[in-house]
Formats: structure tokens, sequence, C-alpha cells
């Protein structure tokens, strides 16, 4: 897990992304994400809740992953930016 605050940068080549985060930022890239507009957006991947808000908030805060535009309280798309598309690419493939 990364230890990163929300105003520092997550350096995409961190080796610091739990199997998790990955797994999540994939779901994300696949197009099966959706955030909750919110201070604290929660993922919800396949139309249920992700099993680990914590991580959804930091990936969001860090800013691997954002809402499309909506309004508060509304589910919609999950996006990946061009940070977390470096994540998934830069993380070392499982043996």
């Amino acid at each position: 897990m990364t230890t990163a605050t929300p105003s520092e940068p997550l350096d995409p080549s961190s080796p610091e992304l739990s199997r998790r985060a990955l797994a999540m930022l994939r779901a994300v890239a696949e197009g099966r994400a959706q955030l909750a507009c919110s201070r604290e957006p929660d993922l919800y991947i396949d139309g249920v809740p992700c099993c680990d808000q914590f991580t959804a908030h930091l990936l969001t805060h860090q800013g691997l992953i954002t809402p499309a535009t909506g309004r508060f309280g509304q589910l919609v798309p999950a996006t990946l930016t061009s940070t977390g598309a470096a994540a998934i690419t830069s993380a070392p493939v499982a043996a």
C-alpha cells in the first residue's frame, strides 16, 4: 500500500500498488466500474460495491481514477487517468 498523501502524486513506476489496487484499475480501464460522486467516492465494479473502499478512495485522491461529471451521490462511470494507465502498464507481471 502506498503512503502518498492526496496532494502528493503517485509515481506510476512505484511498486507499491497492491494486486487488488491494480485489479481495480484494470476494471476501470475495461469500463466495468462506477464511482459515486462525493468527496469520498465509493467504487462499484460490475454493479457491486467494491470490498476495499479505502483503496478506492486512495486511487481517486492520488489521481489514478476519476468520476465522470454528475450530481452529488449519483453513480457515474469511473475513468482511468493517464497516470492510472501508466500504473497498469508499469506494473510487474505476476508470476
